[in-house]
């Protein structure tokens, strides 16, 4: 591209920021990053009922978690009201806006006819054509007015090539003489956007798809202003599995980004789902590097049909659509096991269970059991909560657990505290010669291997499946698994052995 590419993510702070706005937020990210362009961030507060500072903030905090960056701003729409009256001033002055004195009881009337007649509503331009003294004379009688924008009355067409959607096109006909100020002076978006886009040199306007109804009118004024026009990319929406679009009113916090900070998601795994709810590679790699993901996306990957978040609300495991957790547990097994220690501190203290040993003398030993036990975990949760029996004694036992590995095998009361007396006589307790002496006894006991370690694992882990059980006893230890294996009894509700 020969113009630099800047392009901008305009949040409106009423509420925090949720999956669709921080994905129209990735794509802008992505684009500009790989044109070597520039990001801006703006803060849309017109709507100054619901715009709250609390709002505005957890935008921001979401972005940076995400490790979205931006290059200017953030700016407050707010700041620039003064350039939108000044545009509307100049729309008028141009013959390219009007002032309307309609009132609100008459348009609803005109509604409510049209209703009836079952026709389609349309403002009927009544104060299209006042007179210049018709208009002073509703000033100086104190008439309320607001600003219409007037649309060509030829019979042409606003057409423009969507990125994403291709040729769009829309008669004047079909588009009323719409509002950019309202009677209480305060400018409206449309105004408000196109303004803020030519000031900020906005080249690509990268957006929702429930934006593209506003382009053809946000057209007209980028050319009446005698602007040059970005070029538009409208992203397909975020829908339900009822269809329903994602919104903070109707899904709560399922859909915010903070809920997933807050459930240990990592920032990297959720923005490579999120970047694939709506646009594919070509080639079905869903694994990104950064790199990998900025050099690969194109509009051309962007999907016309509206994505489905696949969410699951109230499963506790499994809270949301199966992809993200997929992709979540594959960066939480791969990446360097230093960066989880450090990723999961907060979690431990508030389950406690941190040990300030384990930045110092304790330091080997708990990275090798993060490494041990991460095989089996989708979420930084999953280390201080199913990861529990590995650093206290107090820790929670799965029901199927105890039902298929102990229940159906009532002799494990007996069994296991033999396990524990070879284990306690071994003088090396390594996963060699525990693997040695347990398949000894289970031998001796003519019991299947498996019998006796799985009754091991619940007992000593409090699960059902998980890594190797002779590496489990090597990392928890030799005093802590005899302990456990000795006091199976209070698994079978009698007393410990």
């Amino acid at each position: 591209m020969s113009e630099e590419v800047i392009v901008r993510f305009p949040p409106s702070p009423t509420g925090y920021l949720h999956i669709g706005g921080a994905r129209t937020a990735i794509y802008n990210w992505l684009f500009a990053k790989k044109h070597g362009g520039k990001m801006i961030l703006r803060i849309e507060d017109t709507d100054a009922e619901r715009s709250t500072e609390e709002s505005i903030q957890g935008i921001l905090d979401g972005l940076a978690w995400l490790g979205i960056t931006f290059d200017q701003g953030p700016y407050f729409q707010t700041e620039f009201t003064s350039q939108h009256m000044a545009a509307a001033e100049k729309l008028l002055a141009t013959n390219h806006a009007y002032k309307c004195f309609c009132t609100k009881e008459d348009l609803e009337a005109k509604r409510e006819t049209a209703a009836t007649d079952k026709g389609d509503y349309k403002y009927n331009q009544a104060c299209r054509n006042l007179s210049p003294e018709q208009v002073a004379a509703k000033e100086k009688a104190g008439l309320p007015y607001v600003i219409r924008f007037k649309v060509p009355d030829q019979q042409d067409t606003v057409r423009f090539e969507d990125k994403v959607y291709g040729r769009i096109e829309r008669a004047y006909v079909d588009i009323e003489d719409f509002v950019i100020v309202r009677s209480n002076g305060k400018p409206l978006y449309l105004l408000c956007n196109v303004v803020d886009d030519i000031r900020d040199r906005i080249t690509h306007v990268i957006r929702g798809q429930d934006g593209l109804a506003n382009t053809p009118r946000q057209i007209l004024i980028y050319e009446a202003l005698g602007a040059k026009i970005p070029v538009f990319a409208h992203m397909p929406l975020t829908l339900d599995l009822n269809k329903a679009k994602i919104s903070k009113r109707s899904h709560g916090e399922i859909v915010a980004v903070h809920f997933y900070r807050e459930h240990g998601f990592l920032p990297w795994a959720l923005i490579n789902f999120l970047v694939l709810l709506g646009w594919s590679s070509g080639d079905d790699r869903e694994i990104f590097s950064q790199e990998e993901l900025i050099q690969a996306f194109s509009f051309e990957g962007v999907n016309r049909s509206n994505s489905i978040f696949n969410y699951r609300k109230g499963d506790p495991k499994f809270f949301t659509d199966p992809k993200a957790i997929n992709i979540n547990a594959h960066y939480l097994r791969s990446m360097p096991i230093a960066e989880i220690a450090a990723l999961i501190k907060d979690d431990f203290a508030a389950e406690g269970i941190w040990n300030p040993l384990y930045e110092s003398t304790q330091r080997e030993w708990f990275l090798q059991t993060l490494d041990l036990i991460r095989s089996r975990f989708h979420t930084l949760q999953d280390f201080a909560r199913q990861g529990r029996a590995y650093f206290a004694d107090d820790f929670p036992i799965e029901e199927r657990a105890l039902e298929k590995n102990l229940n159906k095998t009532p002799e494990l009361k007996s069994w296991l505290p033999l396990l524990a007396a070879r284990f306690a006589a071994l003088p090396d307790f390594s996963r060699e010669n525990t693997e040695t002496a347990a398949r000894q006894l289970a031998e001796e006991l003519s019991v299947k291997p498996g019998t006796l370690i799985n009754g091991a694992r619940t007992v000593i882990t409090g699960q059902l499946a998980g890594p190797s059980m002779f590496e489990v006893f090597e990392v928890i230890g030799k005093e802590r698994v005899v302990t456990r294996l000795e006091q199976v009894g209070r698994f079978f509700g009698g007393a410990d052995l």
